[in-house]
């Protein structure tokens, strides 16, 4: 069984530097689809090589073929100088080839130092030896700096946690090159940093890393080389220091960073909402605002009390004081019926677990809210279900094979847009966005504000939740920032630096 040591899997033979994979002509065909057209890329020994692209660009193809899933339509594989046909997992494994999914394919039902061992089982005279599995993979777990218990069952950890389960697991099998798809997309910041010190750390002791990742600013962080993908198509690798968010936005979708950030100004209407030292679980004394018209960003730490302030707001959870108005009078919104009924509208920060059904379809899901509407006599009319959710499909231009397709089959930013329909449908008058743009790619992130414009035109108000600094920096009217379950700074556009917001939530 592995050990618990500094050095956590075999020397790679190759010195910094030197290439230890290389495809040359790499392409993948499907009936009716060229997934990714031939590519010539290389990845050096002991490098973070950063992947970046929008959904559909081809990272998630090129990933199954690194990994041994599917095989290639046509190229070839050089590994450590080496031809290789890397045609099965188990291959791709033997080799030292791993990845760690955005989406955790562990076992639940086992515990951690299970997991961590899966397959390479501690048995003495045919006898699972658990508790030692458990010392061994606490061992391991505290000398990666992951402060997890070896022995809960992973089920009844969060995903975050989850996900540095199967970051541990992964340097305890013999890994030289490492593949990372969106790791952070479920952290915490603490969490992150975890992640973060390991691969820095799996850098020294030169395992090769692919970080793929939406996340400009982690990319700038961790990685020495950055790779382009548009359309299955490479676009080009740039040096991290010779390049920067701008560049590699035009490279991924043909647009700018000012195009990305694209914000319309709206004449602000009457307030529809306020709250007066609004107070419950995890925030306290809180006062502000929205109007029509209006962005209002909430900055803040994890923990700092947005989402909290924001769930209270909208019924899911009970206020303990202060007052709520809607169009200028005392409401008592008690449930998140209350609010829907008011026209108030959440997309949640975790769209998979609140904010769809993903065994639905992609119609029902987008119809959910007005089902009552479009039924009589509780029979639903399918001219009304089919013109709603065709309609948004449209508006929105979510990628899907149609209304019938399930929304667990749809790509994450497609997903959010619809979370963002079904309340179109709702007819909603406030809009409240926690953390909307996270696992979704640039071009993405550029339909999601081009809709905003489209609600604010209508009449909206928006409340923007986002640990994203330059998303609410650059959309919100008015940004008010968090800390510690309080509001203590409140700015207009653009009327306070990146500094000062930070510098406010931080305390320091």
């Amino acid at each position: 069984m592995n050990t618990a040591s500094s050095d956590l899997h075999p020397e790679p033979d190759l010195a910094p530097g030197e290439i230890i994979l290389e495809l040359r002509g790499l392409e993948k065909k499907y009936p009716g689809t060229h997934a990714l057209k031939p590519i010539n890329l290389d990845f050096k020994a002991g490098e973070i090589h950063a992947i970046v692209g929008e959904n559909g660009a081809g990272k998630s193809t090129l990933i199954k073929l690194l990994t041994g899933v599917m095989p290639r339509t046509s190229g070839d594989v050089i590994w450590e100088g080496k031809p290789t046909a890397l045609s099965t997992p188990h291959e791709a494994m033997a080799l030292g080839i791993n990845a760690v999914h955005q989406e955790v394919v562990l076992c639940r039902h086992l515990t951690v130092a299970a997991n961590i061992f899966l397959g390479e089982e501690t048995v003495r005279f045919g006898i699972l030896q658990q508790r030692a599995m458990v010392r061994e993979a606490q061992k391991i777990l505290d000398d990666l700096g992951f402060e997890l218990p070896a022995h809960v069952l992973l089920g009844d950890l969060t995903i975050g946690q989850q996900q540095l389960v199967a970051a541990a697991r992964a340097t305890v099998r013999g890994t030289k090159f490492l593949i990372f798809d969106e790791p952070t997309a479920y952290l915490t910041r603490r969490e992150a940093d975890q992640l973060f010190t390991l691969i820095r750390r799996l850098k020294a002791q030169r395992v090769t890393i692919v970080y793929i990742s939406h996340r400009m600013e982690e990319v700038f962080e961790l990685a020495d080389r950055v790779s382009v993908l548009r359309d299955g198509t490479y676009v080009g690798t740039r040096n991290i220091a010779e390049t920067d968010d701008a560049e590699l936005i035009r490279m991924m979708i043909n647009r700018s960073i000012e195009q990305v950030y694209h914000k319309d100004k709206f004449e602000f209407g009457p307030v529809i909402v306020e709250a007066r030292n609004l107070s419950g679980k995890g925030f306290e004394d809180v006062s502000m605002s929205v109007r029509s018209g209006e962005i209002v960003g909430l900055y803040g730490l994890i923990g700092a009390g947005r989402s909290e302030f924001v769930t209270t707001l909208y019924g899911r959870h009970a206020k303990s004081g202060g007052s709520i108005l809607w169009d200028g009078k005392d409401v008592e919104i008690k449930s998140e019926r209350d609010a829907m009924r008011l026209g108030m509208a959440l997309a949640p920060e975790s769209r998979r677990d609140q904010g769809l059904c993903l065994n639905l379809t992609v119609g029902t899901n987008l119809n959910l809210p007005i089902y009552k509407r479009i039924s009589s006599n509780m029979l639903i009319s399918g001219s009304q279900e089919k013109k709603h959710a065709d309609q948004q499909i449209a508006d929105l231009r979510i990628k899907t094979a149609g209304r019938h397709a399930l929304a667990s089959s749809l790509s994450g930013g497609n997903q959010q847009k619809i979370v963002i329909g079904k309340w179109l449908n709702h007819g909603a008058r406030l809009f409240i966005f926690d953390e909307p743009t996270v696992g979704v790619d640039v071009g993405t992130k550029a339909e999601i504000y081009r809709l905003f414009g489209t609600l604010l035109a209508q009449g909206a108000g928006i409340i923007l939740i986002s640990s994203y600094l330059p998303e609410v920096y650059e959309l919100a009217d008015t940004l008010h920032v968090f800390r510690r379950g309080r509001l203590v700074a409140s700015h207009g556009f653009h009327t306070a630096s990146h500094e000062d917001v930070l510098t406010q939530a931080i305390g320091v």
